[in-house]
């Protein structure tokens, strides 16, 4: 493997240990042992979680080519998960604001894990319902255990700024190490040890059930709305009311669907980006150097949210930096000579894609602790995992309609709209920021009149 895999990989090592051993004490926050406890607790069922899912990552399209589908039917497979998460994972997030956000988590497991089951299958119908059982799963690890956390984080009376804590560990661990050594450890059963390509799956069955377990032990139920009065449709209108007449709520999910539709379509088109004419390139390599710098940018994040920084204004930038670090495709393209020589190393253009590229990850790792942090804000709690899976509905039918035409457009065209819509995002975010001190200035306004209304009879 080439010497720059390793600069790159070193280099960024080095930077993420700076970070974390450099911490100040600006840097850290004061805290009790009760919230440490309950935080290490939360992040332990999340790097579980996060091991099911990651596990299985490396080794989803090589499974399916493995047993003889060509690249049409593994599309529609894709397609159907994350159609199975904008329909059926919308309804189930729902019904975790009503039946409660513990019941929603341990559904998340035994969703995943019988997805991981139908694997073992070779019919292509069996693995269409793993598939929309995965898409269902998906939903409610990136709604129910947010939801939880932050109801069980206020109920105990936590100081609301500590949120911020637990969301840059969770990140950190989950998003970051875990998927490192996942990735690593997926390759081991898989190759290593010649188990095959299904044996990362048990293994992700095994980590979740593990997580499951200990969510059953030690996890309080808690609820949305517990009301008797409040069906399913009136969660939904509930949810859609609260977008609706709120501003902060629209911007806040126009964002997050932008941000991370642009982050999901980045997942399919690395690969071609860097190897247009077949290079060998270290494909496990690079997406364990992309993890490290997601820790990067979580570490970053957890210092700035440490510092009490304002969310809605450094997103700003953050937005605005991922933009540029997608049009780089568009500009190597134009600018650096291509080889058409079949084969070989990685180019000069794909050598500064992937240090684009790693940027654009690091801004990844900075959006999840900084989004969760601004969720917590805006979205109220009767209706918390119902509106965070109205934010995917879009979000996944962009994706879907992008797997159905990832071949009808050049791939500098599918960077370019990213690129445009991570510049909406910014400007957005912006608008956000606007939004949210004007509500701030006028709530103080009006506590301030209600505090002289007896002085003035």
């Amino acid at each position: 493997m080439e010497v720059f895999y390793y600069v790159v990989f070193g280099a960024l090592a080095a930077i993420v240990a700076g970070l974390e051993l450099g911490k100040s004490g600006k840097d850290r926050v004061a805290t009790t042992s009760a919230f440490n406890s309950f935080k290490n607790n939360y992040v332990l069922v999340y790097s579980l979680m996060m091991s099911g899912d990651w596990l299985q990552g490396p080794y989803v399209y090589y499974l399916y080519s493995q047993y003889g589908f060509d690249k049409g039917d593994i599309g529609r497979l894709f397609i159907a998960g994350f159609g199975s998460s904008m329909l059926f994972g919308t309804i189930v997030g729902s019904l975790a604001d009503k039946q409660g956000r513990k019941r929603a988590c341990i559904t998340y497991c035994i969703s995943y894990i019988l997805s991981c089951i139908t694997k073992h299958s070779p019919e292509y119908r069996v693995l269409m319902i793993g598939r929309i059982l995965g898409g269902i799963a998906t939903s409610l690890l990136f709604s129910a255990f947010e939801s939880w956390l932050v109801a069980e984080h206020n109920k105990r009376g936590f100081d609301p700024q500590w949120l911020s804590i637990t969301f840059s560990k969770a990140i950190f661990l989950g998003n970051g190490l875990i998927a490192i050594v996942s990735g690593l450890f997926a390759n081991l059963l898989a190759e290593n040890l010649g188990f095959g390509p299904v044996a990362p799956f048990d293994a992700a069955a095994c980590f979740l059930a593990i997580g499951m377990a200990v969510i059953m032990s030690s996890w309080s139920e808690n609820y949305g709305d517990p009301s008797d009065s409040k069906d399913l449709m009136a969660q939904f209108k509930v949810a859609a009311k609260a977008i609706a007449s709120d501003e902060k709520i629209a911007l806040l999910g126009a964002i997050q669907s932008l941000f991370e539709g642009s982050m999901y379509t980045f997942v399919f088109l690395w690969t071609p980006a860097l190897s247009p004419n077949e290079e060998d390139i270290p494909h496990g390599f690079i997406f364990a150097t992309f993890m490290l710098s997601s820790m990067l940018g979580s570490s970053v994040a957890s210092r700035l949210l440490a510092r009490k920084l304002k969310v809605e204004g450094y997103m700003q930038i953050v937005f605005s930096i991922s933009a540029v670090t997608l049009v780089l495709p568009v500009v190597t393209n134009i600018l650096v000579p291509t080889s058409s020589v079949k084969g070989g190393s990685i180019s000069i253009g794909g050598s500064l894609q992937l240090l684009g590229f790693c940027t654009f990850e690091a801004c990844v790792g900075i959006f999840w602790p900084s989004i969760m942090k601004m969720r917590s804000q805006y979205i109220p709690e009767e209706a918390r995992s119902t509106i965070m899976n109205f934010f995917r509905i879009p979000l996944n039918l962009f994706v879907c309609v992008v797997l159905y035409n990832v071949n009808a457009f050049p791939i500098t065209v599918m960077f370019g709209m990213c690129s445009i819509f991570l510049f909406m995002a910014a400007i957005l975010q912006r608008r956000l920021m606007v939004v949210s001190d004007l509500h701030k200035s006028s709530t103080k306004a009006q506590e301030m009149i209600g505090e002289d209304e007896p002085l003035n009879p």
